[in-house]
């Protein structure tokens, strides 16, 4: 039996509270100006540092302006001009098929439903969510990155594993006015505090609600593992 959707709620809401106080001006760190580049960036970002992408994406977005200059490029050229993003052949091949489907089907302008940006190669569920977000201003989900999969299975706020799974726990406990914040605050806190790898229980202002807290518990309940 999980933990019940009240206790849940309201671990969610001191969640909220506290990490917005400690991370104030918590927001998006990828770099663009268009919705096209917010996808291009967000689809490179896949099992990639953001900082890798935005060093990468400083001069794709001068070389490749719309979805027709995606479409006609080659998928070899695409991924020579993202080297050193994780899996870059891979992606370069997703971004010449957005680029198709962008400009033969949507005039070449990024759609703003789930199901035509996840039709797109290359985008998820999680992509489609930041690019709804922030290049639509449409907030119907929450995004679930590694370090919200990490973060929400720490605090208690899911026993789920699959993204999709825990969004859907997420959705029913945090609230829909926080949806897109929460990930953010995660996220900075993922990387400040409470990484995949160590976890500074003693600088974090979760410790006390935290049942993963080192001082509280044997076992990390992101892994089932004991702690170091």
């Amino acid at each position: 039996m999980g933990t019940p959707l009240e206790p849940r709620a309201a671990q969610a809401e001191a969640v909220v509270d506290r990490l917005t106080e400690e991370y104030p001006d918590s927001t998006i760190s990828l770099r663009y100006s268009t919705r096209l580049e917010l996808l291009v960036a967000v689809v490179l970002s896949a099992q990639c540092t953001d900082e890798r992408v935005n060093e990468v994406t400083t001069d794709l977005f001068e070389k490749y302006r719309t979805a027709e200059d995606y479409a006609e490029a080659s998928e070899e050229q695409l991924a020579e001009d993202i080297y050193g993003i994780t899996f870059h052949n891979n992606k370069g091949g997703y971004l010449k098929g957005i680029g198709e489907i962008l400009r033969d089907e949507h005039d070449g302008e990024v759609p703003d439903t789930m199901s035509e940006l996840t039709d797109l190669p290359g985008v998820g569920r999680k992509t489609a969510n930041v690019v709804l977000q922030h290049g639509h201003d449409i907030v119907e989900g929450i995004v679930v990155d590694t370090h919200v999969q990490r973060l929400s299975r720490r605090l208690g706020l899911t026993e789920e594993e699959r993204p999709d799974a825990i969004e859907q726990d997420l959705l029913e406990t945090v609230p829909e006015d926080e949806w897109q914040q929460f990930t953010h605050l995660l996220i900075d806190h993922g990387r400040a505090v409470c990484s995949a790898r160590t976890a500074e229980c003693s600088a974090c202002v979760l410790a006390d609600i935290c049942p993963s807290e080192k001082g509280d518990s044997e076992v990390d309940l992101a892994t089932g593992e004991p702690w170091n």
